[in-house]
């Protein structure tokens, strides 16, 4: 069984028009994750499998619902003992661990606003996390080079006062045995519970300039992943979701908990430190019957080096991606080895998924698809004008509504940022893309990203996927380089596969297959190669740093 029909109109649709016309929710004055979903399985079907977790050390454990809401409970009853109570912040740095469910459950109960921040970061990132939102206790693994920082950032941080971690350490808490000792049940009196309209979580967006901003989104933003989850990965009831993402990361909240639970299927959660390795990956969707199958380009790219014909791709009914462009040649290979199209997404920290090639749809490599029904999506000008008509370009800006679901609610403690995103009228993607005549959003890049050569407007999305399918480029970064003549010329930094070296001949080569795939005029005029690209802790490719130098 699923919980959304408690939550839409109606659930099913005959195709897209349908969808985007007639889909509705029903009125919501109150929702809670952790009441309404995990402990509403837990009573009505307890049994049912709520997540299959393993790690790259040949664990495994399987949770049903009852074992979710019993065990969070417990994690609650924890929280409040020690004082933390509604409104106050948990931050995680939990990685791929089990345990961030049941942390993320219990704050929700209780009304503790969740930070999930991933393993990765220094402890100059975690004091600025910490001391920004006065984080109260914090839930981290107990890895070399984690626990670590986070001795060195704790003495710089008065308001965390409890440190829990998976085993034991000298100084922290050890989760697990402190747990045991608490009821698995929990009583809490109404007026301790959280508000729709409460902070329930806040991400620090990684961003590409200036410190990292925190997104807040409010009890009602689980909803809104009924879209991501139902109608873009297409999950199927008492299936099993795989998305590859870690705790820290907005798109684990996209791909591994409040949508996929609400639309009834299990989470599938394999947890590595490292590097993704393909051959490792590639067994378990075999294994475990994995259903529907969601990953960044890059990861479909390492797939498809495979040799894919040795594994068995029986159970996969569906497979999406979002994060950039997919090459058309990996959704040729894909589909052709496994016989599933990849149907692209976008969407944002700030929002649930804002436009795809939903369940409806087949795959259209290159396209971000269709707007989801909750989101009234428009492009405008460079002046703020609506921009009508097809194969027109603007800014991706979504007009708000009255009863808006899975949109941020706000910048915590950053009243002009919130301001100058949701007091318009407007929540401002910053992002911009190609609106063509059936009504299909193709994406062009940031829009600080926009290179201006010679009265030509160029995204670097398009130039960077033309790249991607010469099999020298590995991995690329299109940025704008100053000239005197032309304002800016296209700049291709390049990393290049194995079996390539740089020279004039492989750099003509690549110029002239950049002419052929796209407009001439677009093809980069400077070429440089190199063995890595500056990125954020998140991955994103920082072009200003390109820029820069």
């Amino acid at each position: 069984m699923y919980l959304i029909d408690r939550y839409l109109e109606r659930v099913d649709f005959k195709d897209y028009e349908d969808f985007s016309k007639n889909l509705k929710y029903k009125p919501v004055t109150s929702f809670n994750f952790g009441y309404d979903v995990v402990d509403e399985y837990a009573r009505l079907v307890p049994e049912k499998r709520a997540l299959v977790w393993c790690n790259d050390r040949g664990e495994e454990k399987v949770f049903t619902f009852a074992d979710i809401s019993r065990l969070s409970n417990k994690v609650a009853n924890m929280l409040l003992s020690k004082g933390v109570k509604k409104g106050d912040f948990v931050m995680t740095m939990l990685n791929r661990r089990y345990e961030f469910y049941l942390v993320s459950v219990a704050c929700c109960k209780i009304g503790a606003v969740l930070i999930p921040a991933t393993y990765l970061l220094t402890a100059k990132d975690i004091a600025y996390r910490i001391n920004n939102a006065g984080v109260k206790a914090l839930f981290t693994i107990n890895e070399s080079g984690v626990a670590e920082y986070i001795d060195e950032a704790k003495t710089q941080c008065p308001t965390l006062q409890y440190i829990f971690t998976i085993g034991e350490r000298k100084g922290f808490i050890d989760m697990h045995k402190e747990m045991e000792s608490y009821p698995d049940t929990l009583n809490l009196p109404e007026h301790k519970k959280p508000k729709l309209t409460d902070n329930m979580l806040v991400y620090f967006t990684s961003g590409t300039t200036g410190y990292p901003k925190m997104v807040a989104h409010n009890f009602k933003y689980p909803l809104g992943h009924i879209m991501t989850a139902y109608y873009w990965h297409a999950v199927v009831d008492d299936g099993l979701h795989f998305t590859m993402a870690e705790s820290g990361w907005a798109k684990f909240s996209w791909g591994k908990i409040y949508g996929q639970w609400l639309a009834g299927t299990a989470v599938f959660c394999y947890d590595y430190y490292g590097r993704f390795t393909p051959t490792d990956v590639l067994p378990l969707i075999s294994k475990y019957k994995i259903t529907t199958f969601c990953a960044p380009p890059t990861i479909y790219r390492f797939l498809i080096r495979e040799n894919l014909d040795n594994y068995d791709f029986s159970s996969l009914v569906s497979c999406t991606t979002a994060g950039e462009a997919l090459n058309a040649e990996v959704f040729r290979l894909f589909k052709e080895h496994t016989g599933i199209e990849i149907r692209e997404g976008f969407g944002q920290t700030e929002s649930a998924v804002i436009t795809a090639n939903f369940r409806f749809s087949h795959g259209n490599p290159g396209s971000c698809g269709k707007p989801t029904p909750i989101y009234d999506l428009v492009l405008l000008d460079d002046y703020d004008n609506v921009v009508e008509g097809s194969n027109v370009e603007g800014e991706m800006v979504i007009r708000l509504k009255d009863d808006q679901f899975g949109l941020l609610c706000g910048y915590y403690k950053d009243p002009e940022r919130t301001e100058a995103a949701l007091g318009t009228g407007y929540y401002h993607t910053g992002d911009l893309a190609m609106r063509d005549e059936e009504g299909t959003y193709w994406f062009v890049g940031r829009k600080d990203d926009i290179i201006k050569s010679s009265g030509y407007r160029i995204g670097p999305f398009e130039v960077e996927s033309a790249l991607m399918e010469h099999p020298a480029v590995l991995e690329c970064a299109i940025t704008g380089a100053p000239d005197p003549i032309r304002g800016q010329v296209v700049k291709a930094t390049i990393i290049l596969n194995k079996g390539y070296t740089p020279s004039e001949s492989l750099t003509k080569d690549i110029q002239n297959h950049v002419k052929h795939a796209t407009a001439p005029y677009k093809y980069p005029r400077i070429v440089e190669y190199v063995t890595e690209l500056p990125k954020t802790i998140s991955g994103k490719i920082m072009r200003k740093d390109i820029r820069k130098k």
